[in-house]
């Protein structure tokens, strides 16, 4: 079942333009500051990745238009991607301090947003090409054993959550006991 994995991910995901990097590349690990509900705390991929798999999304700054239309949406989503076992974190560049406030106004204390480093920017390859200090919107599904399993890059937030819901569910689906 595992080697259709693959096949199952492309009829039940829809086609993505743009996505940095490869379904079937290994997720870079990072460690770094994250915020839930207003309070920072150390995140590392790998430890989330060991609970399920993980959507990560990049977003070019807090409480602009387009990126808090996008946290709304994965606050109204995470608890359906919590119960396929699935973590939702966000990331930008910006500081911990603004976004300790939009994980409680835009995230709605659903999900941790995390400090992206210039290099975790540039690892994920979304480094966003009008200001290279700032990540693109692009959303990830890292499966458990560190490969993107969906990727998805536009700059408008609709399609984010459905194509991330998608491809968690096809995962959990391939991955059923019994």
């Amino acid at each position: 079942m595992i080697r259709l994995l693959p096949a199952l991910l492309a009829l039940a995901v829809p086609a993505t333009a743009n996505a940095a990097l490869a379904v079937g590349a290994k997720a870079p690990d990072f460690s770094t500051q994250v915020s839930l509900a207003g309070k920072p705390k150390p995140f590392s991929l790998a430890q989330a990745l060991k609970k399920g798999p993980v959507v990560l999304y990049f977003y070019p700054a807090a409480f602009t238009q387009g990126c808090t239309i996008e946290a709304h949406q994965f606050a109204e989503a995470t608890d359906d991607f919590n119960k396929l076992g699935a973590t939702v974190i966000g990331m930008s560049a910006d500081p911990i301090d603004k976004l300790n406030r939009f994980s409680v106004e835009a995230c709605r204390n659903k999900f941790a947003v995390g400090s992206a480093t210039a290099g975790t920017i540039a690892a994920y390859d979304v480094t966003l090409p009008r200001n290279p200090a700032m990540s693109n919107r692009t959303s990830y599904v890292i499966a458990p054993d560190g490969k993107v399993i969906f990727a998805h890059t536009a700059m408008e937030p609709a399609g984010h959550v459905t194509g991330t819901m998608e491809a968690v569910k096809a995962w959990k689906a391939a991955h059923r006991k019994g």
